[in-house]
């Protein structure tokens, strides 16, 4: 137990870095951000696995030490509490006097009046009660609040239930993140996912058949510009072949499946342009997510691509930008100021050429190949700010409107089949905590003998009782008096401290 507990102890202290440190499977745009704060020390964490701390070898070790250790720990004690809820209390004690709470007594009832009525009064206490006729004595050993150590076993089960449930979510379960703007749907595929992470046991078939659209997206803010609420409409299709649904969830308000869990996470804006080339041909809209680069003021950075412009050259177009919602120019550069849409402006570079989208290599959606830039295979061709509406004509003659722009949702979608079992076992961890903290394990032993009374021409009793207390905060020898008190007003006993004086346990 002592192993057990410091174990515990351990893996909370291991803990700590992933609550203090943003994990990478929860939000990476926060590791990214972190490592550009902390150039040095990021790489350092990183490779000590700070960044994904549940996931990391050195927690895997103290989580199955932990197991080890409850494990050996509970077997026998249930053995062990099983045989002693089939056993009755255990024997009365030779020398009572010597346990913390005694009493002794005379009374002029004959000894078996006498137990009859200690063992009635016990019984009406709760007490279980085993009544021994001894050669010149009648004994009786009873105790009560056995739930006490059924409390303990069933909290540590429960803990152990639950170190097994959190085990099997890992498993089975998987989580990934996407952006899906305004007017734009999701269907639960690893392929689709912009990150996802999925426990090994999880194969693309596993997945449910959750699809949805997003409808609308409100964003509401406090005066002084800080996020009050996020809240996104969506139609939801559960199942295949069933009707749609609109339903509205929110940051603390996710959409509840079976086993599934859609939750938002964050917003930001995806830019809208219309591209018109020299020739007259026309793309768009064409629109992208720009990723918030500061949480304030919602400054975002983009890009948006056209793979091919289709006349001919194989060349393609891109938009790299920086997005305010609320935009203020100052000394020639576009910053923003509020997080709110307040006065929408984009500042944006054009490229043409080789985008590398088919080169096999992996590229960012988010980001432009610096490879084909370097090589000279993308060219620059403008810069410009541009307001809503406002149109530039690039240097080869092509113009790009900025015709506005839509928002988007960061949702995360978490599937973990163990979850009712986390939330069983918690309740019972909790019941069996509180149990084991307010009940109280209690033991009294009588030993009632035969005595010649005052007046010599009488038969008398001669009680003796001590008691064994665990838990709460009352005195046991209170206790005991207590409970003979009661006994004295049924039987007629008369107490007598003195009649055999206190020995201590040494």
């Amino acid at each position: 137990m002592r192993t057990a507990i410091v174990l515990l102890f351990l893996l909370a202290l291991a803990a700590i870095p992933g609550s203090l440190l943003p994990q990478r499977s929860l939000s990476p745009t926060g590791v990214a951000s972190y490592y550009r704060d902390h150039p040095t020390l990021a790489p350092l964490l990183d490779r000590l696995g700070m960044f994904a701390v549940f996931a990391s070898p050195w927690f895997a070790a103290v989580y199955l030490l932990l197991f080890t250790s409850l494990v050996g720990c509970l077997i026998p004690r249930c053995l062990e509490h099983a045989r002693s809820l089939k056993a009755g209390p255990p024997p009365v004690p030779r020398h009572l006097h010597r346990l913390p709470a005694h009493l002794t007594w005379r009374t002029d009832t004959t000894v078996d009046d006498a137990a009859d009525a200690a063992e009635q009064r016990l019984r009406h206490k709760r007490f279980r009660v085993n009544r021994r006729q001894a050669p010149e004595s009648v004994e009786l050993a009873a105790e009560r609040g056995r739930l006490k150590e059924t409390g303990n076993l069933v909290f540590h089960i429960s803990l152990l239930v639950l170190l097994l449930a959190v085990a099997g979510g890992k498993l089975w379960g998987y989580e990934g993140n996407i952006l899906v703007t305004e007017g734009d749907g999701f269907c639960n595929s690893f392929q689709q996912y912009d990150q996802y992470r999925a426990g090994p046991l999880v194969k693309q078939q596993n997945l449910s058949p959750l699809c949805f659209d997003l409808e609308d997206f409100n964003a509401s803010y406090e005066l002084n510009g800080t996020p009050a609420s996020f809240t996104a409409d969506i139609a939801v299709q559960d199942r295949p072949g069933a009707a749609k649904r609109t339903t509205r969830i929110g940051v603390n308000d996710p959409l509840r499946l079976e086993g599934d869990r859609l939750y938002v996470t964050g917003h930001g804006f995806s830019p809208t342009f219309t591209i018109t080339l020299p020739n007259g041909q026309t793309f768009g809209p064409l629109s992208a997510p720009f990723l918030p680069q500061d949480s304030r003021t919602f400054g975002s950075q983009g890009v948006v691509k056209l793979p091919d412009l289709g006349d001919g050259s194989g060349d393609g177009f891109a938009l790299a930008g920086f997005f305010a919602p609320t935009g203020m120019v100052a000394d020639g550069v576009l910053r923003s100021v509020d997080a709110r849409p307040l006065s929408p402006q984009v500042a944006i570079i054009a490229y043409r050429g080789y985008l590398g989208l088919d080169s096999g290599a992996p590229q960012s959606v988010f980001q432009l190949d610096q490879r084909q830039i370097d090589v000279g295979a993308l060219s620059k061709i403008g810069a410009v700010n541009l307001t809503i509406g406002q149109s530039a004509t690039l240097d080869d003659g092509t113009s790009v409107r900025f015709d506005g722009f839509r928002e988007f949702a960061a949702l995360q979608v978490s599937h973990d089949p163990a979850q009712v079992a986390v939330l069983g076992s918690a309740i019972m961890l909790l019941a069996g905590l509180v149990a084991n903290l307010l009940l109280r394990r209690e033991r009294v032993f009588i030993r009632l003998s035969s005595a010649e009374s005052d007046a010599g021409n009488r038969t008398a009793t001669v009680g003796t009782a001590a008691g064994l207390s665990r838990g709460g905060g009352d005195d046991a020898q209170a206790r005991l008096d207590d409970l003979l008190g009661g006994l004295a007003v049924e039987a007629g006993i008369h107490r007598d401290h003195q009649a055999e004086p206190p020995v201590s346990a040494s």
